[in-house]
């Protein structure tokens, strides 16, 4: 299979792209909206994505064929790592979830067809009406494919024209996705554009945001920053910054028959993406009142990985990531010579495919990631929430490893204190279509309302 030459990411990468290519660009997704999107109603864009998103589940489905076959070369994930990757987001695309969202984000699912009251809205005689901009640009990073996937499905669900920027080397899934869309429905990928070009382009970027009515962008603190300040007054904007995530298991959790089903958890969390997502531990806090809990559970989960890595592999890594795992490895081979009760380390032998630091030091640690995992005893989640204080206004997801009875209790302290989202361990990287990007509205930032009083 070869993808056709559909959209600017499809050139080859010696092309060079200009302003006025994206102007142009930008200046057809807004007539193509105006004749095949703006249109549509919500059911048929339903109907569209809910058979996308089962084609993809489909092993013979030739889009997901290429995408395994060609993405490891392209993204350096393996070929399991990408399906598990895929089918857990596909297995999200669903007319019950899509509804389930609208009516999360609108109040209705018909909010953007027709003006619609809500109870509240039908004692001061109000109707109000969702539209959504005319044109929206999505800047993003990385090769974790999930934010691109998110920003298209929305952008159809408003019935908006989309611009998607991808870094260098990081739009090979979203683009086969787009081209399943065109395939199946030329008129409806005729108003995306996507194309890629390394972050701080102006130029380029300016010609872009002078088009666009709204603005999304996930990346670093510092590139979210840097798009924020480029934009135009008018143009509406939604950033998402560097975030960090940890899972806490308690001491109830890790006994008996639970803890092998609990490490299996944590393993799939650690491996999912190759830890390369903003929902993927750093660290699990492991409740501990010295009888070694943590330390046991360190232990397992480092087997556990090691027959992860059989069954699905680490993806490629560069030479400079290798050299900096396997640097970050010394430094505690050194501590576990001299302090072997406060620290201990697990690896896999003449690789860098996995590592599991034990450390006694309960302050939250950036893991180097690639599978890369930190492990750390705490008496309770006033320690945990104190050692990872640091990152506080940093946490996007705390997976919880818990008994039943205790997960009430501990969901609101973790609320309380600050985290945006909470899941079981084994679901880190994979929300549900409904989740609020870092505690916020997805269609808040995006939709107009109008307001008729009657």
């Amino acid at each position: 299979m070869t993808l056709p030459n559909y959209f600017l990411a499809d050139l080859p990468p010696e092309a060079e792209l200009s302003p006025a290519m994206i102007t142009e660009a930008c200046l057809s997704l807004k007539r193509n909206r105006a004749h095949y999107l703006a249109v549509r109603d919500t059911p048929s864009v339903l109907r569209t994505l809910v058979r996308t998103g089962e084609d993809w589940l489909e092993a013979d489905y030739p889009y997901r064929k290429f995408a395994l076959a060609e993405g490891p070369a392209h993204t350096g994930f393996s070929t399991q790592t990408i399906a598990t990757g895929l089918d857990g987001f596909f297995r999200h695309l669903t007319g019950e979830n899509l509804e389930a969202l609208l009516a999360q984000e609108l109040g209705t699912t018909q909010r953007l067809d027709a003006f619609c009251a809500s109870s509240s809205d039908n004692r001061t005689r109000r109707t109000a009406l969702a539209t959504g901009p005319e044109l929206v640009g999505h800047i993003t990073a990385g090769y974790v494919p999930n934010a691109a996937f998110m920003a298209i499905v929305l952008g159809l669900l408003t019935r908006s024209a989309q611009f998607i920027k991808c870094s260098r080397g990081g739009s090979f899934l979203p683009r086969v996705f787009l081209h399943s869309l065109y395939g199946s429905e030329p008129k409806l990928g005729a108003c995306i554009e996507m194309a890629e070009w390394r972050g701080g382009s102006a130029a380029l970027e300016q010609a872009l945001f002078e088009q666009c009515a709204a603005v999304t962008a996930t990346g670093t603190d510092e590139a979210v920053e840097a798009v924020r300040r480029a934009l135009p007054p008018r143009v509406r904007f939604a950033g998402y910054g560097h975030q960090v995530s940890f899972g806490y298991v308690t001491r109830d959790a890790f006994l008996g028959w639970r803890a092998k089903k609990l490490i299996a958890a944590a393993a799939a969390d650690v491996v999912a993406w190759d830890q390369l997502g903003c929902l993927s531990p750093h660290v699990f806090y492991v409740e501990d009142n010295g009888t070694g809990t943590a330390l046991q559970f360190a232990g397992q989960l480092a087997e556990e990985l090691a027959r992860r890595e059989a069954s699905e592999p680490r993806g490629k890594i560069s030479t400079e990531t290798a050299a900096h795992i396997a640097a970050r490895r010394a430094i505690y081979e050194v501590r576990t010579a001299h302090a072997p009760d406060q620290t201990r380390h697990w690896c896999s032998p003449n690789s860098t495919a996995w590592t599991v630091i034990y450390e006694a030091e309960a302050r939250f640690a950036l893991s180097c990631l690639n599978r890369f995992i930190y492990v750390k005893p705490v008496l309770d989640v006033a320690e945990a929430l104190r050692g990872a204080d640091p990152v506080r206004d940093h946490i996007s997801t705390v997976g919880l490893g818990a008994q039943e009875h205790e997960l009430e209790a501990l969901a609101k302290q973790f609320a309380r204190w600050g985290a945006s989202r909470l899941c079981p361990l084994g679901q880190m990287q994979n929300p549900p279509l409904t989740w609020r990007h870092d505690g916020r509205p997805l269609m808040g930032d995006l939709v107009r309302w109008t307001d008729w009083e009657q």
